[in-house]
């Protein structure tokens, strides 16, 4: 089968063999897979002699489960999320924890980014944000756009910032007003929308040197507030600052409890739920139901759209300034 791979520093499109379909996963054809242009430009700057395959988000259609997978039938739609069992790949072969239903009316286009919502809401629950606090979300690519809608629709008071006035037009579109492209901007109406208490958190999707941003966001939230870091974000910062409003730093690792732990996603063991309420899997699950019930949506942000066979024009996009934001690969049914 086809796949999309990085190869000293280029994108190929390669062919690669299925995985053995082991006990609690599923084969999944594909129908679309996101690109996440963080985490995969970052690994392509990486690329060696071999190729590497990339993706970790997509969207299909089950056709076969293997022994034990229980929820699941053939024939349905599914949204998975996470390498290296998810990739831009005509078939995929992916543990059930890390799968979920994708209702008839839900657009495959919007259930392919699960990987990138799941991100996006475990980034909302490391921030332990609550009814009617507030958080400011900086940094407006397609992940910080579905954080702050997110959070919007979880009745969390939201204020963007962007320097990139297209982006946060595109937000407010969405509804959520507090959106700017100046920091004094967003200065200024921080102090309304919090009565002058700072944000909760800020939850930072940017990537690049981070200790003139981080400090910045320090004199943006509440005594004893957070910053979750979720871009790749270089973690310097004043301690003086930060010992000032005995502030948190923290580090919003990918989709949720279960990332990275081969018992819960080879072995496919889930975790019980009266012990970890929300693993990857359930973060998947969530984002669909959002898509689901209205209360986000995907479909404005896609901006490009390329057959598998145009990977490589793909990912050029985001290698050169352009208003490339959610970019899609469509496979052939």
């Amino acid at each position: 089968m086809k796949a999309v791979a990085a190869l000293r520093g280029s994108i190929v499109v390669t062919d690669t063999e299925d995985l053995p379909l082991e006990r609690g996963h599923v084969r999944i054809r594909t129908e679309y897979s996101a690109i996440s242009p963080g985490t995969e430009l970052s690994f392509l700057k990486k690329g060696g002699d071999h190729p590497s395959l990339l993706g970790y988000s997509a969207a299909g259609i089950v056709e076969e489960i293997g022994e034990g997978v229980t929820g699941l039938l053939p024939g349905q739609r599914v949204a998975c999320y996470g390498a290296p069992y998810v990739r831009h790949a005509e078939r995929l072969t992916v543990p059930s924890n890390l799968v979920a239903a994708v209702p008839d009316h839900v657009l495959p286009e919007e259930a392919a980014f699960a990987g990138l919502g799941a991100i996006a809401i475990h980034a909302l629950r490391t921030a332990d944000l609550r009814f009617g606090e507030s958080a400011v979300v900086v940094g407006l690519g397609i992940l910080g756009q579905i954080i702050a809608q997110i959070a919007s629709a979880a009745a969390v008071r939201v204020a963007a910032l962007d320097l990139n006035a297209q982006r946060v037009l595109m937000l407010q579109e969405q509804g959520i007003r507090h959106a700017y492209n100046r920091h004094e901007q967003l200065e200024e109406q921080l102090q309304i929308l919090t009565d002058g208490h700072g944000a909760d958190s800020v939850i930072l999707c940017a990537g690049g040197p981070g200790e003139e941003l981080i400090n910045r966001s320090l004199t943006w939230i509440r005594d004893r507030g957070n910053i979750v870091v979720v871009g790749d974000l270089t973690t310097t910062f004043s301690r003086g600052q930060m010992f000032g409003k005995e502030a948190q730093v923290l580090i919003s690792r990918a989709g949720g409890p279960g990332r990275y732990d081969s018992g819960y996603e080879k072995d496919n063991r889930d975790y019980p739920i009266g012990y970890v309420r929300w693993t990857e899997g359930r973060n998947v699950a969530e984002y669909v139901r959002l898509l689901a019930e209205g209360r986000i949506s995907v479909l404005p942000l896609i901006s490009h759209r390329y057959p598998l066979g145009e990977a490589e024009a793909a990912y050029a996009n985001y290698l050169n300034p352009t208003d490339c934001l959610g970019t899609i690969l469509e496979y052939e049914s």
